[in-house]
């Protein structure tokens, strides 16, 4: 039966009350059937990358495993993680770069594996602009949220292709403003994760909208994938290797549905996108997965290029190996 975002929000508000600031050991609380209630909180509201933990919900792959999931909007990757590092949720769906960085300052949590083996950072613009290479960005405005991996790396990545910073002019735009700005004109192009915003800008203005990604142009970032506390893994491996071997079933099975994977959203997501805009952003969201081995392996060489454009070009202090942000053991179970 398809939650309220009442319901919703009124389940993560239990949540935080039952865990405060520093948490506690619930991860996987055993419900009254034996099953493990278990929570994701996702990056952001749902849309179309999120359709794949819908339909494995519906199929039952999650109590199959012996899971009782709640799926639980978010309010940025940042916010996504701090949740984790808390034990506010079991785990979390995050952009890999912020992962490095919560990292970094000291939290305790570990990526179980990038689901977005190339990365969605883009410049996003309007067909009528007529750009189709970096180059063509010279002379142009583009909105950008200080902050931020695509932000921090854009300069180099203008570098990269042959262009001086001061070849285009960076407005700072705040994140929940980047859409509109490029709608009004007030900027030419903005950065962004094409996947999410383009079909969302496409369906608001009736204008079609062209990217370019970082990723085809020198520069690639893994995204978004799953997150969990180091004491959970610790504590709980099991439940880890269940999760994401439901989770990577998951994307396997909704890559090869798209369909079935946005009626699922559909009947059980609130506050998701139109069926037309949640239909264009999964089918741009399927191409961006690793074509080979199952959803959620990376490599060791995949982690060190993310980690190395992060410590040259958006302040990751003392980088260290992949496996001190990622246990890959757990997608390797799947």
């Amino acid at each position: 039966m398809k939650r309220t975002a009442a319901t919703i929000l009124a389940t993560a508000a239990l949540l935080l009350a039952t865990t405060g600031c520093g948490g506690d050991d619930s991860a996987g609380k055993t419900g009254a059937d034996g099953s493990k209630q278990v929570t994701l909180t996702l990056n952001w509201v749902p849309y179309g990358e999120h359709a794949p933990f819908y339909y494995g919900l519906q199929k039952g792959y999650y109590s199959a495993e012996g899971i009782d999931l709640k799926i639980l909007p978010g309010n940025g990757s940042g916010n996504t993680v701090k949740q984790v590092a808390q034990k506010q949720t079991d785990f979390g769906w995050a952009d890999s770069p912020v992962l490095l960085k919560s990292v970094a300052s000291g939290m305790p949590v570990r990526s179980l594996g990038a689901y977005l083996e190339k990365g969605p950072s883009s410049v996003e613009f309007f067909t009528e602009e007529n750009i189709k290479t970096p180059a063509d960005l010279k002379g142009k405005t583009v909105g950008g949220t200080p902050g931020d991996a695509l932000y921090a790396t854009f300069p180099a990545w203008l570098e990269k292709n042959g262009l001086k910073k001061d070849d285009v002019k960076v407005v700072n735009v705040d994140a929940a403003g980047k859409i509109a700005a490029l709608a009004e004109g007030k900027v030419d192009a903005i950065m962004g994760f094409f996947h999410d915003q383009a079909p969302t800008i496409e369906s608001k203005t009736g204008k079609k909208v062209d990217v370019l990604l970082f990723a085809d142009y020198g520069m690639n970032l893994l995204g978004t994938g799953l997150v969990a506390n180091t004491q959970t893994l610790q504590k709980d491996p099991e439940l880890a290797r269940k999760f994401v071997r439901a989770t990577q079933k998951s994307w396997a099975d909704a890559a090869r549905d798209p369909a079935g994977a946005v009626s699922a959203m559909t009947a059980l997501a609130e506050n998701e996108p139109a069926p037309e805009v949640l239909t264009k952003q999964l089918t741009l969201n399927l191409p961006l997965i690793g074509a080979e081995g199952p959803p959620g392996v990376n490599t060791e060489a995949q982690w060190t290029e993310t980690i190395d454009l992060m410590s040259r070009y958006a302040e990751l202090k003392n980088p260290g190996a992949p496996n001190a942000y990622w246990d890959a053991s757990y997608a390797a179970q799947g």
